[in-house]
């Protein structure tokens, strides 16, 4: 018998980990790639925990492993050290109890949006009541209501990734990771999705991790931040962040609190200006 919660609840309160156990525990992880060339080592000593419905964001250089990491956890890439463990058990292979968000959206263009969402739940085998319950909640939450009908090719970037986290969410993953899922849009737009997923996540209460190469957005998306250092990567800091959950966007930027806060990261990835 199933135990998934009822159809019309998409409240991942109810299928998260317990509060008093961490969602994702990375251990002593290392990973080395072998190219034709030499040996390279991408990651080397993470070691950090993601505690149950908190959103975690992870910031550092190009090339320093975010990405990997993102890999390791979801079990699509085996560390040559170390350990992962998710809820309890041991990550080994790739996981079905994860949601993942990529930097473009992949929608299947010959879908809508409706069944572009409802696909995850045909590849999981979930009822089609069920399916559609959920999906037309999530339709409702994303601000995506009226635009069931349409076509990939009809929606702006900001829209398409919508439809991605919609599809993410729809078996009400305990886990969500992100990968640069606002990377490719324009900054007003990545803006708005910024707040967007805030409000989201302040629903959901899914545990998040998200990679970005914005400082700005690690520290207003999250309850946490992993700073971490050029390749091969290690982790430099885990600051936490002491804002509000509910965020207003122009407040919080503007707040001493955030300024410090970006400062600090800047400081230590050696930035010299507060450019993104």
């Amino acid at each position: 018998m199933s135990t998934m919660p009822q159809p019309d609840q998409i409240d991942s309160r109810t299928t998260n980990t317990p509060s008093d156990q961490p969602a994702v525990s990375i251990d002593g992880v290392g990973v080395r790639f072998r190219t034709k060339r030499a040996d390279v080592v991408a990651l080397r000593d993470i070691s950090l925990e993601i505690p149950a419905r908190q959103f975690v964001t992870i910031v550092g250089p190009s090339g320093c492993g975010k990405s990997t990491l993102l890999k390791l956890v979801a079990g699509l890439v085996k560390p040559t050290e170390g350990s992962i463990t998710m809820r309890g058990q041991k990550v080994t292979s790739p996981r079905s109890d994860i949601g993942f968000v990529f930097q473009r959206a992949a929608l299947l263009e010959w879908r809508n949006v409706r069944r572009n969402i409802t696909l995850q739940g045909e590849m999981r085998g979930l009822s089609k009541r069920e399916t559609a319950l959920r999906t037309d909640k999530l339709i409702e939450m994303t601000g995506l209501k009226g635009f069931e009908d349409a076509m990939p090719y009809e929606l702006s970037g900001g829209m398409q990734q919508r439809v991605s986290l919609c599809r993410a969410l729809l078996h009400q993953p305990p886990v969500l990771l992100m990968d640069e899922p606002f990377g490719a849009l324009d900054a007003l737009t990545r803006e708005d999705m910024n707040v967007e997923l805030q409000r989201i996540w302040q629903e959901t209460r899914t545990t998040v991790l998200l990679v970005t190469h914005s400082v700005a957005e690690a520290v207003y998306l999250a309850n946490r931040v992993v700073i971490m250092s050029a390749r091969p990567g290690r982790v430099l800091e885990i600051m936490d962040v002491d804002l509000p959950d509910n965020r207003d966007y122009s407040a919080t930027m503007a707040s001493p609190e955030f300024g410090a806060r970006t400062a600090r990261i800047r400081s230590l990835l050696g930035a010299r200006t507060a450019a993104d």
